[in-house]
């Protein structure tokens, strides 16, 4: 607890120094604004002299933690989940990396032609599916309320893992365990026949992760890198036991072979 609370502070004492330098430069007139940048947009509405638009102290720094995690943790997690998927099914890794080039050839990735690869598009959603780096959607029950039959009173913390639905095979079949990336071949919404609970790997509802679009582009960039570049291959020494620490991660680090394309 010691150590956690130490690493806590750490983290709030960077977010709030980033917060500091922005507000100086606008007291000293060397900045007009706090920013057009997600931080100055939070920072802005930290100082909204609205109440009723104004966001707390604490809010901002928890959605600074939010796009730090989207941007890193996240990313880190499901391409490592996706890297170990490929390197079993070998079959897929080819259509993915033939779209890739056939995209990009060899040149870097650029935005307009990652929203055309629609099998990566499907390969990532699997993976969210059954890896997801949110095992779980925490919430603070405000007041108290009905949950079907169980009445949650104020001020308890619940924990809803997204797993339970992803892995229903009532939702998504007897295969509900296999990775079958084709299952969003015609899209999110006619996998789960239109019901949103079935997949939410970023969260639900007004809540949902801000990070979701930064996460998928920073995924879909480093996989495209990784298969213009190399062949990916299962190490025999890789043991499968994947583990919850903030996000979803391979407790043992997940052991590949890069052999260069060319």
């Amino acid at each position: 607890m010691l150590e956690s609370e130490k690493l806590e502070k750490g983290i709030q004492d960077c977010v709030m120094e980033m917060i500091k330098k922005r507000e100086d430069k606008v007291v000293s007139g060397e900045a007009d604004s706090f920013g057009t940048d997600f931080l100055g947009l939070l920072v802005n509405a930290y100082h909204d002299l609205d109440d009723k638009n104004r966001v707390s102290l604490e809010d901002l720094v928890g959605e600074c933690k939010t796009i730090y995690y989207a941007g890193r943790e996240n990313v880190n997690s499901l391409l490592a989940w996706i890297v170990l998927h490929l390197a079993i099914h070998g079959d897929w890794q080819e259509k993915a990396r033939r779209e890739v080039i056939d995209i990009f050839g060899n040149q870097n990735p650029h935005l307009e032609g990652i929203a055309k690869l629609k099998i990566m598009t499907m390969i990532i959603n699997e993976t969210l599916r059954l890896y997801g780096p949110s095992h779980g959607l925490p919430r603070t029950v405000a007041r108290e309320g009905q949950l079907g039959k169980f009445i949650l009173p104020a001020d308890i913390d619940i924990l809803c893992l997204n797993i339970g639905l992803h892995r229903d095979p009532h939702l998504w079949g007897d295969d509900v365990h296999l990775f079958k990336p084709e299952r969003f071949a015609e899209g999110i919404a006619k996998v789960t026949n239109y019901t949103a609970a079935a997949f939410f790997p970023f969260g639900l509802g007004p809540r949902s992760c801000v990070g979701m679009t930064l996460s998928t582009i920073e995924t879909k960039i480093a996989l495209s890198m990784i298969l213009q570049r190399y062949t990916i291959t299962i190490s025999p020494t890789y043991v499968h036991s994947p583990i919850p620490i903030i996000t979803l991660q391979p407790q043992h680090g997940i052991q590949i072979i890069l052999e260069p394309l060319h």
